[in-house]
């Protein structure tokens, strides 16, 4: 069959809600969703029972881009910055010299079994080198697990933040395959430009949309989610013209924004977070369209000892190199090597070699396809129990509240105070966006000249409000009142 514009949408609408409904039945079976979809993809394809022809690698390639946009937005905004501050050192090694080192040792394995040549190899080691920021989120944060001590930030923030690392070694080593005489030093000055111009433009474009986001009134609390994806296209788009990484770009601007104070942050976390999980839908099936299965099939003998290469050695030794200089049990360790799950990322970065035109570009993707999908099956079905043999989780039960979860639960030491704001108040004539309150205090109510609203961050205090606080600890109304006293803690 082929895609057509009377077609598609009919095509799409029905794929994506046989992979919503096929996802709440794997996760009950402990099978990564982000398999299933990619297996629905495979079965509509032209090799499956849908019988759908797909095969345009460049269209793919801008799905996957947009897609990853979504992906490493959503998962910046979820980032917590005191949780990720105390590994940060350990995440950005990972992210850098770990990625490195997998691309290295796997492209030299990938050169000794195959009659690949060097350049070849290593472009192959780069495509694979990172770990999948849609499938470490999705299932991480999907799994009825708790990871002890820091394991979920570092692999969280090592998952959002090396595909960059990734991308400029692949189009890097893509560059020497297609130009023999090049020197392999000669990616060091790309490199560090991509690096140093994705980590500043993405800071102060998350400052800049901080601004924007809060300084702007828009009629409709609708509108501000849009006004963000727009931000964040900009971020990406713009760092690229300049020769910067945007991948790196939009995860900077992302963490950053998601711990600010921001007008409507609920309504934007709340809509990425959906769009995040169409964008990979979306990604996998796209991508389980262009495979064809039949041509996969002469490549799964070398396929599998490059994933098993991966697995147990390249990954854990990258891991083990990076993570030198830190001081970390064996079996924290053993566990970050083992949550190396690779997915879309490796199968879009698959399809630069294929729009070169290089002549190993189809063994290539097929080989990058078939180890994602050996790495989801294996790594991504077995996290729970290697978690519990490492003894690195614990059960969700026996997780410990935040101080929003607190807040919101109804705890017995949940306390509730009215302040009323004084005429000589700084605070008065602020927005609450504005006032920078703690973390674990919300104003719930605002009675103001005998009516009662419910405030969100764009509104204003003024003289003579009473607000009613809620907070769970009682330390914490010390800041509360020098806040509002002041208008600054």
């Amino acid at each position: 069959m082929n895609i057509t514009i009377e077609n598609i949408i009919l095509i799409g609408s029905i794929l994506l809600l046989i992979s919503i409904i096929a996802g709440k039945t794997s996760y009950r079976l402990g099978i990564p969703t982000l398999l299933l979809f990619l297996t629905i993809g495979m079965l509509a394809g032209s090799d499956g029972i849908g019988g759908i022809y797909f095969d345009n690698p460049q269209i793919t390639q801008f799905i996957g881009i947009v897609s990853l946009n979504f992906i490493l937005f959503s998962g910046g905004l979820d980032t917590r910055w005191k949780s990720v501050k105390p590994v940060l050192k350990e995440g950005i090694a990972l992210s850098t010299a770990g990625v490195f080192l997998t691309a290295i040792s796997l492209g030299y394995f990938v050169h000794f079994i195959t009659g690949f040549s060097l350049n070849e190899s290593l472009l192959l080691g780069a495509i694979v080198s990172s770990t999948d920021a849609a499938a470490v989120f999705s299932i991480l944060r999907g799994k009825n697990l708790t990871l002890k001590k820091n394991l979920r930030p570092t692999l969280e923030l090592e998952s959002g933040s090396n595909d960059p690392m990734a991308y400029v070694l692949t189009i890097a080593f893509l560059s020497l395959v297609q130009e023999p005489e090049k020197d392999i030093f000669s990616i060091i000055p790309l490199f560090f430009l991509q690096m140093v111009i994705g980590g500043v433009s993405g800071f102060l474009f998350g400052k800049l949309s901080k601004i924007i986001i809060n300084k702007i009134k828009l009629d409709f609390e609708g509108l501000y989610p849009v006004l963000t994806i727009a931000l964040m296209f900009i971020t990406f788009s713009a760092t690229n013209a300049v020769e910067g990484n945007g991948f790196l770009a939009i995860y900077i601007c992302s963490v950053y924004l998601g711990n600010q104070n921001l007008i409507y942050k609920k309504t934007i976390m709340r809509m990425f977070d959906g769009l995040a999980w169409l964008m990979q839908i979306v990604l996998f099936l796209t991508l389980g369209l262009l495979v064809f299965p039949t041509q996969i099939i002469p490549f799964m003998g070398v396929g599998l000892l490059i994933s098993i290469f991966l697995i147990l050695i390249a990954r854990p030794f990258a891991v083990f190199i990076s993570l030198l200089p830190f001081k970390m049990k064996l079996r924290r360790k053993f566990y970050i090597s083992w949550v190396g799950l690779r997915g879309a990322v490796p199968i879009v970065f698959a399809t630069y070699p294929l729009l070169a035109g290089i002549d190993k570009a189809n063994t290539i993707f097929n080989i990058v396809f078939f180890v994602s999908l050996t790495s989801v099956l294996i790594q991504g079905t077995t996290l729970l129990i290697i978690a519990k043999w490492l003894n690195v989780g614990i059960s969700k039960k026996d997780q410990p509240l935040s101080s929003a979860d607190k807040l919101f639960a109804e705890h017995p030491k949940a306390i509730m105070k009215e302040i009323v704001i004084k005429e000589n108040s700084t605070a008065a004539g602020l927005k609450i966006i504005d006032l920078n309150f703690p973390d674990n205090a919300i104003i719930a109510i605002i009675e103001r000249e005998g009516k009662h609203l419910t405030p969100n961050g764009s509104t204003e205090i003024k003289a003579n409000d009473k607000l009613v606080v809620l907070t769970d600890k009682t330390e914490v109304l010390n800041d509360v009142y020098a806040i509002l006293e002041t208008g600054k803690l």
